[in-house]
């Protein structure tokens, strides 16, 4: 989660991201309803590097671009999205399934605006985020991953931003949107446990060359000396009393295509 804020209201305490998740454990419930993603293009405004990775951010003052159902109650608004990704192609992902690393993994961030008026106060609650993850694999480069890389040129210091418009986030999601959920935390600081984790159980692709690109965005600003963003993931933090829940009844078949 490329979220950060400069003060700490809530204490870490069990429940923080990202996990480990065991495909065997995770309870399968039936009552999971399938996700619902309502993007509209339209709403997609800059990407901005933010020093940790880079945004792609969205108008969110009204509800053109949400996501319901799944675990979720009531609608939760597009904000944002980002990556995480690692120093080589090897590993990347903040989540781990079965003790395994994808090379990155996308995290696509809302917040509950039935409940709150903004995504700072939703930050504050235990139902205030939602935050689907995708998991990229090496294979074939991404076309709808291309676009934004091609705009990264411009944003390559810390604080500096463009104009990214008409983008169409449904390109970003794999086919079939089978999902593990649990409940969890931003994985940057302030580490508030607000966050209705919904993991996507397919991966989409991501050719080495992309990957490469991403590494080469710094964490430094214009007039400093440049330092780049080779991984920016954290590690897998205890799963204690939680429990994960799946979509589907079995193992994906398509989880360990790494």
């Amino acid at each position: 989660m490329g979220l950060h804020y400069s003060h700490h209201k809530h204490c870490l305490t069990h429940h923080q991201s990202p996990i480990n998740i065991h495909t065997r454990t995770a309870k399968y419930d039936p009552s999971l309803k399938p996700l619902k993603f309502n993007y509209d293009p339209k709403t997609a405004k800059r990407i901005v590097n933010v020093g940790h990775c880079f945004n792609v951010e969205f108008e969110d003052t009204c509800d053109r671009s949400v996501l319901t159902d799944g675990p979720l109650t009531g609608h939760y608004r597009l904000c944002q999205f980002h990556f995480h990704w690692g120093s080589s192609d090897k590993d990347g992902s903040e989540h781990n399934i079965d003790g395994k690393l994808y090379p990155a993994e996308l995290h696509i961030v809302h917040w509950n605006s039935k409940s709150y008026a903004t995504f700072a106060e939703a930050a504050q609650h235990p139902d205030g985020v939602a935050v689907v993850g995708v998991f990229l694999k090496l294979g074939n480069a991404n076309p709808f991953l291309q676009s934004i890389i091609e705009n990264l040129d411009k944003v390559k210091t810390k604080g500096k931003a463009c104009p990214f418009t008409e983008f169409d986030l449904d390109g970003l999601l794999p086919k079939d949107l089978n999902y593990w959920t649990y409940m969890g935390s931003l994985t940057t600081t302030p580490y508030f446990e607000c966050v209705t984790w919904i993991i996507l159980q397919e991966a989409i692709s991501v050719s080495s060359e992309q990957l490469e690109q991403f590494r080469r965005l710094q964490r430094t600003s214009e007039n400093e000396n440049p330092s780049f963003i080779l991984e920016n993931h954290r590690p897998v933090q205890p799963l204690d009393h939680r429990v994960v829940l799946s979509s589907c009844p079995v193992k994906h078949k398509l989880l360990h295509t790494f």
